[in-house]
């Protein structure tokens, strides 16, 4: 019943978020997405779990992502730094938690190469916009592309519960997705589109990640 509660009040806040996100509001995004990332941390530690060194990091690496959230909201590039090496934590971790699933020498699917095909792409997109950021950039995107590859290695490469593996590669997956649509607004073109699509991408990702403790 409070699993429910919370998703309720998750939804509610993410469309209230959009809302203020349109209107350009800033104190009430703030306030709205810092309460909303909570939420998947409080669901997070509400998840039994036979595997607790999994749960432990991925708790860890939301944690990590709530205080990325919050700085992305706050106004100013300082706090965008900030919340890229909150994220780029958070990324690492969740390297971490998933090789306790499945060692990282089993990462090396032939399959695994399309992920990294994309990020490559990916970044010579963004590329000439970067300036500055360019290394910082390039450090991201190598460590969020072997996040989503050890995700893979999760679904395909282990006789784990396959709700469990799916949640973890899908919310692995729209995380990856949700960060192209930040490097968009912040780099290419800042445009509410970004924050519609990514936003709930980004969300239901961490949603996905948190649920994963349970079913294992």
């Amino acid at each position: 019943m409070i699993t429910l509660v919370i998703l309720i009040i998750s939804l509610v806040l993410l469309l209230l978020l959009l809302i203020f996100e349109k209107r350009e509001e800033k104190n009430s995004c703030l306030l709205t997405k810092t309460i909303l990332s909570c939420m998947f941390v409080w669901l997070a530690f509400r998840q039994p779990s036979s595997l607790p060194d999994y749960s432990f990091y991925i708790i860890v690496g939301l944690a990590l992502c709530l205080i990325g959230d919050v700085c992305l909201a706050w106004p100013g590039e300082k706090a965008f730094q900030v919340g890229l090496v909150a994220f780029l934590l958070g990324h690492i971790i969740y390297i971490i938690a998933f090789s306790r699933l499945i060692g990282i020498s089993a990462w090396a699917a032939p399959t695994a190469i399309l992920f990294w095909l994309f990020s490559f792409f990916a970044f010579l997109w963004l590329r000439p916009h970067l300036k500055a950021m360019l290394l910082p950039v390039g450090i991201y995107i190598l460590v969020i592309t072997s996040m989503v590859t050890g995700a893979w290695a999760v679904f395909a490469g282990t006789s784990l519960s396959c709700g469990g593996r799916l949640f973890v590669l899908a919310g692995a997956f729209l995380f990856y997705l949700s960060d192209l649509f930040v490097a968009r607004n912040q780099f290419v073109k800042r445009d509410f589109i970004n924050r519609l699509i990514g936003l709930p991408l980004y969300y239901l990702g961490q949603f996905l990640l948190a649920f994963s403790i349970g079913l294992f």
